[in-house]
């Protein structure tokens, strides 16, 4: 198995740049690590402002909210909707913008059993990259 690489590239709010680099047999805990040691540093991607005008725009936030890394399925992204918008919405709902999601190239899925499985591209694209 190739060796993975991953390499990340901030640049905070003052001005000062910050390398990370991941060789190896890289993890999501390790990521994680990462992420979390941004996190103390402070070290932030601009928020944009995000409308929810719209349950597509409602859905991609919960995507890009609670699995930026890491598979998920449409049965996830509905119980993290209901919790987050104390409304309720049919699987089917889900499923077809998570399909649109698919044509557009948002995101990425296969077929796991009985349901499908997604995966934002921005992760696969980076890991495409620094390999």
């Amino acid at each position: 198995m190739a060796q993975k690489r991953i390499r990340i590239d901030l640049e905070d709010a003052d001005g000062a740049k910050y390398n990370f680099s991941l060789e190896g047999n890289v993890t999501r805990e390790k990521m994680l690590k990462i992420f979390e040691m941004m996190d103390l540093m402070n070290i932030e991607e601009p928020e944009e402002t995000v409308h929810l005008d719209s349950i597509g725009a409602k859905i991609w936030n919960i995507v890009d909210k609670y699995f930026p890394m890491g598979k998920f399925t449409s049965t996830m992204i509905l119980e993290k909707y209901e919790d987050e918008y104390e409304e309720p919405i049919k699987l089917s709902v889900i499923s077809t913008y998570l399909s649109r999601f698919a044509i557009k190239g948002k995101i990425g899925r296969e077929r796991k059993g009985k349901e499908w499985s997604y995966q934002t591209l921005k992760l696969i694209q980076r890991e495409r990259n620094m390999t």
